[in-house]
């Protein structure tokens, strides 16, 4: 066969960083457009994009040419620089240096959608730290 074919669904999730500026409401709509682009152009494709004004979470496919690690690590430095060009106000932006990365089945991206589309109405529940540990507990990394 010389064709490669891959179908690889996950939830990344990342934060900002700790002490440093968060995102202001009405800039959140650009930045996800932004890395829904960014994801396009390295060979991914962005299912959605979303969040809050400390953190993101992404649907996405990963691409064949990447690892993991390489894929948010560019994602993450592009949109941090690109958030700073915004205004001023962003000049000591920054994402935390970890991120969150789930696998998601192709017959479950739709609730994935779904909990993206609903991050406002989440976080009137939870913290954002609280969804991680939530996240993390679920997929077996942590203790509840």
């Amino acid at each position: 066969m010389s064709h490669s074919f891959s179908n690889l669904n996950v939830h990344l999730i990342f934060h900002t960083k700790s002490g440093t500026c968060i995102m202001d409401e009405s800039d959140l709509a650009r930045v996800f457009r932004y890395i829904g682009g960014l994801i396009h152009s390295l060979s991914g494709y962005a299912y959605i994009v979303g969040g809050r004004p400390d953190h993101i979470h992404i649907l996405t496919t990963l691409p064949l040419t990447k690892s993991v690690s390489d894929f948010v690590r560019e994602i993450k430095a592009n949109t941090s620089r690109w958030i700073k060009g915004i205004d001023t106000k962003y000049h000591h932006f920054a994402w935390q240096e970890g991120y969150g990365v789930f696998s998601v089945s192709e017959s479950n991206k739709a609730s994935v959608i779904n909990y993206i589309l609903k991050q406002e109405e989440h976080h009137r529940q939870y913290s954002a730290q609280e969804e991680f540990n939530i996240f993390l507990c679920k997929h077996g990394l942590q203790k509840e």
